[in-house]
């Protein structure tokens, strides 16, 4: 069931087709919320399904960003700052960068 209801304009498969990729692309790496946008556009989704499908699909995008820091982490050294950086260069907000820094214990 849907956290709010689609608009008038959208058909119930290509929301359900939008929400279903965007909880595949969660399940492979972190996102975040203007990047599961930014993707789900790029897959050609409208930017009111891309929209709908990043507002519903669940996330924490907190934990997301925690998600995305250790996979840079994983592939190579950052200062505390660096990673910061890279992840709101990933479109994560300030908040959700800092949070996820201090939650790996940086």
């Amino acid at each position: 069931s849907w956290a709010a209801e689609p608009p008038a304009s959208m058909t119930v498969s290509e929301l359900q087709n939008a929400l279903k990729q965007a909880k595949r692309y969660l399940d492979l790496v972190g996102f975040s919320y203007q990047g599961m946008i930014d993707q789900l556009e790029y897959e050609k989704y409208t930017h009111e399904e891309a929209v709908y499908a990043a507002d519903n699909c669940g996330a924490d995008w907190k934990e997301e960003a925690v998600k995305k820091a250790k996979e840079y982490l994983n592939l190579t050294s950052f200062s505390r700052q660096g990673l910061i950086d890279q992840l709101k260069y990933d479109k994560f907000t300030d908040e959700e960068a800092e949070y996820a820094v201090d939650t790996i214990e940086y």
